[in-house]
């Protein structure tokens, strides 16, 4: 979807694809080029092709845990996502969560545990109901929501399964809401906002990729929540030292507005929600993709 919108007059794409068995370039007359992992760089007929910009679409490790920034920076090629420190910071929800409670926005309560940990001990000072999900993942993998204790162990073995250390969060009653934030002109702007409105009992991976949610932008929510939320979110973008699009995703209830986490590569298909917001805000696709590039090229 990204290759589709690019600006043909501004970009020259290469769509490469990440294996295990390795990475790849499928060029026209459909055979698969490998790329040299020395310099990120292919062989075509025509000759060597060097990149000027990574636009970076991997969800997930390795694109959203700093490892592929960190395997560019080293290269010098300039990233459309933040940098391998903040993607790594973000990425792990605990430590996330606690640097963004340091600048006084409201966090669920909440725990690590590991194999090791007893649980009764570990989890005693949270209340029921929770959410157990892998520290750090994404996309709703392995999120269960556990309503009483014998419901627990099974939640955070799953949980394990995907990632060394569980979450434990309580949960917090309310409206999910979520922001985008993008480059725009050299500077960030936030976006319009979301509702998610699930039809499962949470947010799940079901309601996020099967059709199980609706997506209301803009959001049906008081002045005051959007403006809370959007601050918050430009905020938390230079705070975090991010770059590119992010999404904020927040719980809004009586009690205030509650951070749930940030995604620094957010969803990149043509219904996903940054998009969305950015039809909403007036920008086209193209338009969207030109600024995140131009704005990876400027740090050059």
């Amino acid at each position: 979807m990204v290759y589709d919108h690019l600006d043909r007059d501004l970009f020259c794409g290469y769509p490469i694809l990440l294996r295990h068995s390795g990475w790849t370039y499928k060029d026209d007359q459909g055979r698969e080029l490998r790329v040299d992992k020395n310099d990120f760089s292919i062989e075509t007929a025509s000759g060597k092709v060097r990149f000027d910009a990574v636009f970076n679409a991997v969800h997930g490790t390795p694109g959203e845990d700093g490892k592929l920034q960190g395997y560019f920076e080293m290269l010098r090629i300039p990233v459309t996502s933040c940098d391998s420190i903040t993607s790594a910071l973000t990425f792990n929800k605990y430590f996330c969560n606690r640097f963004v409670a340091s600048f006084g926005v409201n966090v669920a309560r909440s725990v690590v545990v590991s194999k090791k940990d007893m649980l009764p001990a570990a989890v005693a000072g949270l209340h029921l109901p929770v959410f157990v999900k892998p520290n750090c993942g994404g996309s709703s993998v392995a999120t269960t929501k556990v309503s009483d204790l014998s419901s627990l162990e099974p939640a955070v073995e799953m949980a394990l399964a995907h990632d060394e250390l569980a979450l434990v969060e309580e949960y917090i009653p309310g409206r999910e809401i979520t922001c985008g934030v993008i480059p725009w002109k050299g500077e960030p702007i936030a976006l319009p906002i979301t509702e998610i409105v699930s039809k499962k009992e949470f947010f799940d991976y079901e309601a996020k990729y099967l059709g199980m949610s609706e997506e209301i932008t803009p959001a049906q929510i008081p002045d005051d929540v959007a403006t809370k939320c959007q601050e918050t979110s430009l905020m938390l973008y230079r705070q975090l030292h991010c770059r590119g699009m992010v999404r904020c995703d927040y719980i809004f209830n009586e009690k205030g507005l509650f951070f749930l986490e940030v995604n620094t590569v957010p969803g990149l298909s043509e219904a996903s929600i940054v998009p969305q917001q950015a039809r909403i805000n007036g920008i086209s696709l193209k338009e969207l993709f030109t600024s995140v590039l131009l704005d990876a090229l400027a740090r050059t």
